[in-house]
């Protein structure tokens, strides 16, 4: 199996801004860690993509599509509050999808409650730091398994 891990918006920033709600370590350390424990549940991870800008992040998702990957795991930071494009384009894939925050995005601020990406996807994880990712991958792989 086969996944693609996308990252959106200030992620890079990950160990440099809200330590308190982030954390302190930082993005590349956070996704190789993140990288070696999805690997170790037999899962290979095709690629990891981070962009600040929504078209990159529509390209990287159709990208997908023609380099055969098996499911998606999509942290969209901004994005999920606002982005029909992204939303459209996890849609228009049609590759099983899972999204992740690394906060619980229930328990900040009231904006964030709101998810239109979501409703594109298979499922959702927030509030377990970088586990988020891991248990994305362990999710795609129990439904693509039946």
């Amino acid at each position: 199996m086969k996944i693609c891990i996308i990252n959106g918006p200030n992620i890079n920033f990950t160990g440099i801004r809200e330590q308190g709600v982030y954390g302190t370590k930082t993005y590349t350390q956070m996704m190789a860690d993140v990288k070696e424990k999805i690997k170790q549940q037999k899962i290979e991870v095709a690629e990891i993509f981070q962009s600040n800008y929504e078209g990159a992040i529509i390209d990287k998702l159709q990208s997908c599509y023609f380099e055969k990957i098996d499911g998606i795991v999509i942290n969209p930071g901004a994005f999920t509050h606002y982005s029909y494009a992204i939303k459209d384009a996890i849609s228009s894939v049609n590759i099983p999808t899972i999204e992740v925050h690394i906060s619980n995005i229930h328990k900040r601020d009231e904006f964030r409650h709101k998810s239109v990406t979501a409703s594109s996807c298979v499922g959702q994880m927030c509030g377990f730091g970088e586990n988020g990712y891991v248990l994305a991958a362990m999710a795609l792989k129990m439904q693509l398994e039946g």
